[in-house]
C-alpha cells in the first residue's frame, strides 16, 4: 500500500454566467409562479420571453457550462462577450424586448457586482468550504485517490430548475443551499468529479 499525499485543490468562485442563467430563469419562473413562490429577482413585468424559453435555455446552460468548465477563469469574459447571445437565445427579438434585456443585463451586473452580490455569495459558504476541504481531502487519502488537477466549484446564488447542473471531471455547479443545507451529502457529491 502506498501513501497518499494531500493533493487537493478547490477553487470556489461565483459564476458571473451561471448567475445571470439563474438570474434570468428566476425571472421567467416568476411569470407563472404564485405570489408565495417568487424568486430573487422578482420584476413585475411581463418579458417578451420566447416560446420555447426553456429547451433554448437548457442548450444554452449547456454550451456556456462547457465553456467555462474547460477554462473557468473566463467565466466574467464569456459574460461581457456573449451578452447578445443571453439575448437572442432566450428572448423574442424586437426593440421593446431589448430594452428589457438591456435592463435585465445591467441589474444583475449592479447586483452581482456589489457587495450583496459576488463577494456576498463566495463569503456565505467560507466556513462550509473549510469543513468541506478537510471532510473531502481525508475521504480522498481514506479511498487512495488522488487528485489528478485542481476541483474547480462554480457556485451559483439559487438552484437551476432549467437544465443539467451534473459533476463532470473536476467541475461541479453548486448552489449554496447545498453548502448551507445539504452539506452531509456534498463530500460525497463532489468525489463523484474525481
Amino acid at each position: 500500500m502506498y501513501e497518499i499525499k494531500n493533493s487537493l485543490q478547490i477553487r470556489t468562485e461565483a459564476s458571473y454566467s451561471l448567475n445571470f442563467l439563474v438570474y434570468i430563469q428566476n425571472i421567467f419562473l416568476n411569470q407563472k409562479q404564485d405570489k408565495d413562490e417568487l424568486k430573487f429577482p422578482y420584476i413585475p413585468k411581463e418579458c417578451g420571453f420566447r416560446n420555447d424559453f426553456a429547451k433554448r435555455y437548457s442548450e444554452l446552460w449547456d454550451d456556456i457550462l462547457k465553456s467555462i468548465s474547460e477554462d473557468p477563469i473566463n467565466d466574467q469574459q464569456v459574460f461581457i462577450k456573449k451578452k447578445n447571445l443571453f439575448y437572442q437565445v432566450l428572448f423574442t427579438e424586437a426593440e421593446d424586448t431589448l430594452n428589457q434585456f438591456n435592463e435585465i443585463y445591467q441589474s444583475f451586473r449592479v447586483w452581482f457586482g456589489s457587495l450583496a452580490g459576488r463577494f456576498s455569495l463566495e463569503r456565505s459558504i467560507d466556513e462550509s468550504s473549510q469543513t468541506l476541504y478537510v471532510e473531502l481531502s481525508n475521504d480522498l487519502m481514506k479511498n487512495e485517490i488522488e487528485p489528478l488537477k485542481e476541483l474547480n466549484i462554480s457556485l451559483i446564488y439559487d438552484d437551476c430548475l432549467l437544465a443539467n447542473t451534473e459533476a463532470t471531471p473536476y467541475f461541479i455547479v453548486l448552489p449554496i443551499r447545498d453548502f448551507i443545507v445539504n452539506n452531509k451529502e456534498l463530500s460525497l457529491k463532489l468525489r463523484e468529479c474525481f
